[in-house]
C-alpha cells in the first residue's frame, strides 16, 4: 500500500472522564487514565491499523514519558523517527471530558515546540521513498515547529509527493490567523477540517459554503461535522459529496476521533477510491475511537481490527 510519512506532534494525554457534572470550586469524581496523543501521532498510529506502511517524524523529551511514547509507535507497527530532545519534556494534554463527552484541552507542547529543520532533513529518506505526506495543522499553528513544518512541505513539493494538512483545532488557528495558515499550505492536494476550523478559515458558518470558499486554494476539501458526518468537495461540483455519520449508542471518549477520521479517509482516497468511499472509512474509524479511552487504537483493537 502507499507509503505515508506524518509529520507532527507526540504527546502524553492525561484524559479525566467527570462522572458528574464538574463541581466548580469543589471535587467531581472522575476517571483519570493516560495514554499516547498528539494529533500526528495519532494519525500515524490509526493509519498503522489500516495497514498502511507508515512512518512518523517528530520530537520527544528524554523522559519516561517520551521512551514509552516511542515504544508504543513501534508497538503499532509505526516506523518512529523520534528526535530526542534533551531540555525539553515530552509534549502532554490535560483532557478534561464532562459526563456528556464533552472535551476541553490544556496543552503543553513540551518538545513538539523545538522541532527543527535539522530534525526533517534527517529523515530525508522517508521523502525520497513516500508517496505521500500528511501535515498535522498543530505543527504549522505552532510557532516554534513552524519553519521546519513549512520545511517539510517544501521537500514534499520537490519530491513530487501528494500532501494533505489538517488544521490542528480552532483556537490556535485563530490565533495566528487564516491567511498566513492558507500561505504556509500552498499546494496541499486536500485540506481535512472540522466545521469550526471551516468557520475560521472562511468566515462561514455552512461547511457547504465553507468548503466551496476553500477550493480556491485547495484542489480538495474535507470537512468533518461530527454528528452531522462529512463532505469532501472540489472546485467545479455543483454539490459537495457528504455521507451522515456513523450510528453509536454511547461515546465514551471522542479525544482522537477526528485523527482517526483522517487514517480512515486518507488510504481509500490514495488508492483513487470515490470520495464518498473514503469518507465512509473516515467515519467507520472515528466511532472505532470513540468507543474507549484514549486517542490512540486500543490493544484489542490491535489484535482483532474492526473492518468492513
Amino acid at each position: 500500500m502507499t507509503r505515508v510519512v506524518v509529520v507532527g506532534d507526540l504527546m502524553t494525554d492525561t484524559v479525566a472522564r467527570a462522572a458528574f457534572p464538574l463541581a466548580k470550586g469543589s471535587d467531581t469524581p472522575a476517571a483519570v487514565t493516560s495514554h499516547g496523543g498528539g494529533s500526528g501521532a495519532n494519525v500515524a498510529s490509526w493509519l498503522a491499523l489500516e495497514g498502511v506502511d507508515v512512518a512518523f517524524v517528530g520530537r520527544r523529551g528524554s523522559d519516561i514519558a517520551g521512551r514509552n511514547r516511542d515504544m508504543e509507535l513501534m508497538g503499532y507497527g509505526v516506523d518512529a523517527r523520534l528526535v530526542l530532545d534533551g531540555e525539553r519534556p515530552t509534549g502532554t494534554c490535560v483532557v478534561l471530558v464532562t459526563h456528556k463527552g464533552d472535551r476541553t484541552m490544556l496543552s503543553d507542547p513540551g518538545a513538539n515546540a523545538t522541532l527543527l529543520v535539522e530534525d526533517i532533513e534527517r529523515c530525508r529518506d522517508l521523502f525520497n521513498q513516500a508517496t505521500h505526506l500528511h501535515m498535522s495543522g498543530y505543527s504549522l499553528v505552532n510557532e516554534g515547529s513552524r519553519v521546519a513544518a513549512t520545511h517539510a512541505l517544501d521537500l514534499a513539493r520537490k519530491a513530487q509527493m501528494s500532501f494533505s494538512v489538517d488544521g490542528g483545532s480552532s483556537s490556535p488557528l485563530k490565533r495566528v490567523g487564516a491567511e498566513p495558515f492558507l500561505e504556509w499550505t500552498q499546494g496541499a492536494r486536500l485540506l481535512i477540517i472540522n466545521a469550526a476550523e471551516a468557520e475560521v478559515l472562511t468566515g462561514r458558518d455552512s461547511p457547504d459554503q465553507a468548503a466551496k470558499v476553500l477550493t480556491a486554494w485547495y484542489p480538495q476539501v474535507v470537512i468533518k461535522s461530527g454528528a452531522d458526518g462529512a463532505l469532501w468537495y472540489t472546485n467545479g461540483r455543483r454539490e459537495p459529496v457528504t455521507v451522515p455519520a456513523e450510528p453509536i449508542d454511547k461515546i465514551v471518549d471522542g479525544t482522537g476521533a477526528g485523527d482517526a477520521f483522517i487514517a480512515g479517509f486518507l488510504p481509500p482516497w490514495l488508492d483513487g477510491k470515490p470520495p464518498a468511499d473514503a469518507l465512509t472509512a473516515g467515519c467507520r474509524l472515528a466511532v472505532q475511537a470513540m468507543q474507549h479511552l484514549g486517542a490512540r487504537p486500543s490493544l484489542d483493537v490491535m489484535d482483532n481490527p474492526i473492518k468492513n
